[in-house]
Formats: C-alpha cells, sequence, structure tokens
C-alpha cells in the first residue's frame, strides 16, 4: 500500500522521470540502497521503484513509527525500523537479513541521515555508514545503487522552508528523477564494500542530476 499510495501522491507535487542501466535488475532478495538528501525522496524512490514493479520494505528511522496512521501502515506491512545508537540497532540487520532470506527487496539509506544544508542544490551522497556493508556480507545479497535527485526542490531547509515548499510544490511541481542502476556484488573488507556502495549509488545520483540539467552533476 505504502509504495502505491507514494506513487499517487508524487504525480500531485512534482514530475517523476525514472530510467535505468540496461543491465539494471531487481531480484527478489536484493537490497536496494539510494542517495538522502529530503524528506521528500523516500517518497520519491518508492514511486519510482513501484513503476519498474517493486515494493520494498523500508529501512526507516524508529521514529515513524510514532506518528499516527503512518506507523501503524509502516508496522503492518512489515517495514523495518531502524534504532539509532541504541542496543536495538542490531535488531533492524535481524530483519532485514530475514526479509532478504525470504525474497523480499528491503531498501536502505546508508548516510543514516540528512545532510545539514539549508539550499535546494544537488550533492553527491556522503559517507556511507556500515550497516548496508555487513548486511550485504551476512546475506549475500546484490546491492542494487538508486540515484534520485530533485526531491530537495520539494523540501529541504529549515522546517519553515520545508513547509513552504510542500505547500506550494503542488503549483510549482519541480522535475524529479530516479535512475536504477545495475545490481553489484560487494566483496572485501568493510570499508572496501561501503566505499564501493558509496560509489555506485554516486554514479545513479549524476546519472539523475544530469537528466534534470544539475550543474552538481558535472562536478567532481
Amino acid at each position: 500500500m505504502l509504495s502505491r499510495l507514494a506513487d499517487t501522491l508524487v504525480p500531485a507535487v512534482g514530475r517523476l522521470t525514472v530510467t535505468t542501466d540496461p543491465d539494471a535488475e531487481l531480484a527478489p532478495g536484493s537490497i536496494i540502497t539510494a542517495n538522502h538528501t529530503s524528506l521528500a525522496d523516500p517518497v520519491t524512490v518508492l514511486a519510482a521503484l513501484h513503476r519498474l514493479g517493486a515494493r520494498p520494505l523500508v529501512m526507516a528511522a524508529a521514529g515513524l513509527w510514532r506518528v499516527p496512521l503512518l506507523g501503524r501502515a509502516l508496522a503492518r506491512e512489515g517495514h523495518i525500523p531502524v534504532h539509532r545508537r541504541d542496543r536495538r540497532a542490531a535488531s533492524a540487520l535481524d530483519a532485514a537479513a530475514e526479509a532478504l532470506e525470504q525474497g523480499r527487496l528491503v531498501l536502505i539509506y546508508a548516510e543514516g541521515g540528512l545532510p545539514h544544508r539549508s539550499d535546494a542544490e544537488e550533492a553527491a551522497p556522503g559517507n556511507f555508514r556500515s550497516g548496508l556493508a555487513r548486511l550485504a556480507r551476512r546475506t549475500g545479497a546484490p546491492v542494487v545503487p538508486v540515484g534520485q535527485a530533485g526531491a530537495r526542490r520539494i523540501t529541504s531547509g529549515s522546517v519553515t522552508k520545508q513547509l513552504s515548499g510542500l505547500l506550494t510544490a503542488p503549483l510549482r511541481r519541480p522535475e524529479l528523477h530516479v535512475h536504477v542502476g545495475a545490481p553489484l556484488t560487494l566483496t572485501g573488507e568493510g570499508v572496501v564494500r561501503t566505499e564501493r556502495a558509496r560509489t555506485a549509488v554516486t554514479a545513479a545520483w549524476r546519472m539523475a542530476a544530469a537528466a534534470l540539467g544539475e550543474p552538481a552533476a558535472l562536478a567532481g
């Protein structure tokens, strides 16, 4: 339901386009990892994946489970709460590993949080945390890199700016783009695995940003 709802809501606030690498594949039991820039990008990514026939379980901040209605929906559909800096944090990886073994897709945001910026500009993904590499090593699951761009045009910056952006988005309908890369198998030590994943997501993000004509896609 969450994926279908996302695909219904996104066209109301923006114009979403989706591309994929020629050998992109969202096979059962895959880990999907995307760059995280805005409160709006999980909905954008879920909408894009839904159009490709994929309905992943999402690993998300446990605080969302306390939001009325949303929390109930997340729990009912089996999405995975992440308790950061808590002794329960390891349980998220246990739940994700079990879901992957059952052939489910799992979406993880390896950056672990949003960038501390007030502008709406695009920027390459930040450093990845170790959870993605540990999950891939534990399960042997392929990792599908996803890049999204444009979500910061909906919400970014201070609380006031985010509310303003969300309220005006239906009138502005900013362009959004999601690019799905080819799956990769992470090998090597933890740091190497993590950097390989970040490099792949960065490449996917550059494709998404370039589709929107973002200058950041040509930098670095």
